[in-house]
């Protein structure tokens, strides 16, 4: 009995001591990652004001070397897009703290909420002091609607170029040397059903920023905003 009360107790300390480094590792993450960057919650989340969707799911960059972005045009970046870097990339949602092997490279998904209505990716980079040039990043997000939602468009800007998808399906593509603007490409006219749809992008860029917005415009512009964002 002594024997049994002393291995559950080395068994809780162990557990206590693998939590409490946890928490500290995701605080040094949160800090390293302010000011563009807030710790993911649990709370419900709309988009903002403009109908930006600021929760996202961001993988560490993937190593792409590329001297210059002149590269970028429709046939280069559909295939660096549609190569598989890692297993189920086209279907997975990932989870805060998953790990994925991309050759060499051992990369973590981070959940983030951006304190901006555009994803600072270079930030993101920089401040988990990881490579912020010759990059490609992987982007997943939720949207839950309480209904269906027809004759909507994906509205995304990035810098470089990138290339989204909704619920499986090509929504739009950004190709060549560009700066972040927002609206700056739209969709085909889309439909947002009811319950869960997923989110997916993928932005590569060479020497410079990185970083991109995406929101979702009705017929007239306005921004569509009745829907809650999560992580899963």
């Amino acid at each position: 009995m002594h024997i049994l009360n002393r291995t559950a107790w080395l068994a809780l300390c162990l557990f206590l001591m693998i939590g409490l480094q946890s928490y500290a590792q995701k605080r040094k993450t949160a800090n390293r990652l302010a000011p563009y960057f807030s710790p993911p919650t649990e709370s419900v989340m709309t988009p903002d004001d403009d109908g930006f969707i600021r929760r996202w799911l961001l993988l560490e960059p993937i190593d792409k070397p590329n001297r210059t972005n002149t590269v970028f045009t429709d046939s280069y970046i559909r295939e660096a897009f549609t190569t598989e870097y890692f297993p189920d990339q086209f279907t997975v949602v990932p989870e805060d703290g998953d790990k994925v092997k991309v050759g060499k490279q051992k990369l973590t998904w981070h959940a983030v909420e951006s304190n901006l209505f555009n994803v600072k990716l270079f930030r993101f980079a920089s401040g988990l002091k990881k490579q912020v040039y010759g990059v490609l990043f992987w982007a997943v997000t939720v949207i839950d609607c309480p209904e269906e939602i027809s004759g909507v468009r994906m509205a995304v800007g990035s810098n470089s170029a990138s290339m989204w998808w909704l619920n499986g399906e090509e929504a739009v593509i950004l190709s060549g040397d560009r700066r972040m603007v927002k609206d700056d490409c739209m969709s085909h006219r889309l439909t947002l059903k009811k319950g869960k749809n997923i989110i997916r992008g993928a932005v590569i860029n060479g020497p410079g920023m990185s970083d991109f917005c995406l929101r979702f415009v009705d017929e007239k512009g306005t921004p569509v905003k009745n829907f809650t964002i999560s992580y899963k």
